[in-house]
């Protein structure tokens, strides 16, 4: 979903100091970050364009362009063809560590929140249940959600539960991630299977992450198990590309 164009506040601009030693670009730029890690300007947001800015603020372009080339090589802003720049925060990055994106979230300092599009029994196919290590057709837990950042949807969440963790509700997913619920419940995990991917959304997954139809998706497919090698739950993720992303250490063997 396009948002419309944010004319910037002065007051963001009050303190730009042109007597002071530091560089005005470099004092805009510390300005609009403030205003972005404080929500005051929201991802997705769009920024009025360089000439506006200039021109409202008595600031050359370069100094202007300079300054919003600083926020985007942090990852806080982006440049997009036809959109022009806008606000994305900080991409959320997820290790190699066995946490999950309400974990990852947290830790990156993001308000967590959760909108669960489907929640039901059904019966495992063939891949669930190979996964899950249940009988075809037998009734598993499945939840579809939204997990966002704030009210910004970062990913859509698609998981199948073991069955002996068929007392799960909708309630107790809507205020807490699965594996904070699952350890709560007895589950220890301990390992996960874990495959990463990229494809193009759906038409349904590019509505619920508010993004542009058939744009590139991060994928991942993980299997959790528990210390005696049960496995508790498979999910099928899908993430925004700019704001999530994975990072391993790479060593020689």
């Amino acid at each position: 979903m396009r948002k419309t164009e944010v004319i910037l506040p002065l007051s963001i601009f009050s303190k730009l100091d042109r007597a002071s030693s530091t560089p005005l670009y470099f004092q805009l730029s510390e300005l609009l970050e403030k205003s972005i890690l404080s929500g005051q300007l929201a991802a997705g947001d769009r920024l009025e364009n360089e000439i506006s800015i200039c021109e409202r603020l008595g600031l050359s372009r370069p100094t202007v362009r300079r300054a919003i080339e600083e926020l985007v090589d942090k990852g806080l802003l982006v440049r997009r063809r036809g959109l022009g720049t806008q606000v994305v925060h900080g991409q959320v990055t997820r290790g190699v560590e066995l946490t999950s994106l309400f974990d990852d979230l947290e830790r990156a300092g993001r308000k967590p929140s959760t909108k669960v599009v489907e929640f039901k029994l059904v019966p495992a196919d063939v891949t669930v249940a190979q996964q899950l290590g249940v009988a075809v057709g037998q009734k598993v837990v499945y939840l579809h959600r939204v997990r966002s950042a704030g009210k910004t949807p970062v990913a859509v969440l698609q998981n199948w539960i073991h069955p002996r963790f068929e007392h799960l509700t909708e309630k107790d997913i809507s205020k807490s991630g699965l594996y904070d619920w699952l350890r709560t419940n007895g589950a220890s995990i301990q390992v996960a299977k874990q495959r990463i991917g990229a494809r193009r959304a759906t038409a349904k997954e590019s509505s619920l992450l508010e993004i542009e139809k058939n744009s590139p998706v991060l994928t991942m497919d993980r299997t959790a198990f528990d210390n005696s090698g049960v496995a508790l739950e498979y999910g099928h993720h899908c993430y925004r590309t700019d704001l999530y992303s994975f990072e391993f250490t790479i060593v020689e063997r």
